[in-house]
C-alpha cells in the first residue's frame, strides 16, 4: 500500500531543470517555494502526444496560477537537454514552444519514486499532480493513467477553494457559499 502523502510535509527535493526560455539551465529545490504556492505536476516522457496538451494548457494558465502566488514545475525522467530540446521544436512539430515554467529533470527516478508515482518497471512516472501549500505541506494530490491529460480548470478549483481556508463542498467555486461546521 502507498504511503500517504496528503495533509503531511511534501518530500524534499533538488532536481536540474531547462528552464522555459529554452535557454537555460537550472536547479530547483522544493525549498525554493517556501512563502508560495505550488503546482508540481509528473508527466511520462517528452516528445509524447498526450503531454503536451497539459504542459501548454498550464503555460497559459500562468497568468492565474500568478494571481493565485502560485509557482508551477513540471517533471519527467527525461533529461534537462531532452526537455530544452522539446521547448525549442515547434509546436507544429509536436514541441511545446517557450513555456512559463521549467521543466525538471528526474534522472534518479528518486523523487517520482517519492511521490509515488514511478512505473518502476517503465522508469517513467504516471500524471502526477500535487498541490503544496506555502509552508511545505502537501494539501492535493491527484494521478491518473498516462492516457488522460489533466484538467487545469479543475487545478485551479481545487488551489482556490484550499486558498479559501473553508470547507468547499462539492463543485465549490470561487464567490459560491461554503459550508459551517455544526
Amino acid at each position: 500500500m502507498a504511503e500517504r502523502l496528503v495533509g503531511k510535509p511534501a518530500p524534499d527535493f533538488t532536481m536540474e531543470t531547462a528552464l522555459g526560455n529554452g535557454d537555460d539551465f537550472s536547479t530547483v529545490s522544493l525549498s525554493d517555494y517556501r512563502g508560495k504556492w505550488l503546482v508540481l505536476f509528473f508527466y511520462p516522457l517528452d516528445f509524447t502526444f498526450v503531454c503536451p496538451t497539459e504542459i501548454t494548457a498550464l503555460s497559459e494558465a500562468s497568468g492565474i496560477f500568478a494571481d493565485l502566488d502560485t509557482e508551477v514545475l513540471g517533471v519527467s525522467t527525461d533529461s534537462k537537454y531532452s526537455h530544452r530540446a522539446w521547448i525549442n521544436t515547434p509546436v507544429d512539430e509536436n514541441g511545446l514552444g517557450k513555456l512559463n515554467f521549467p521543466l525538471a529533470a528526474d534522472l534518479t527516478k528518486s523523487v517520482a519514486r517519492d511521490y509515488g508515482v514511478l512505473i518502476e518497471e517503465e522508469g517513467i512516472a504516471l500524471r502526477g499532480l500535487f498541490i503544496i501549500d506555502p509552508d511545505g505541506e502537501l494539501k492535493y494530490q491527484v494521478v491518473n493513467h498516462n492516457d488522460v491529460g489533466r484538467s487545469v480548470e479543475e487545478t485551479v478549483r481545487i488551489l482556490q477553494a484550499l486558498q479559501s481556508g473553508g470547507l468547499c463542498p462539492a463543485n465549490w467555486k470561487p464567490g459560491e457559499q461554503q459550508l459551517t461546521a455544526k
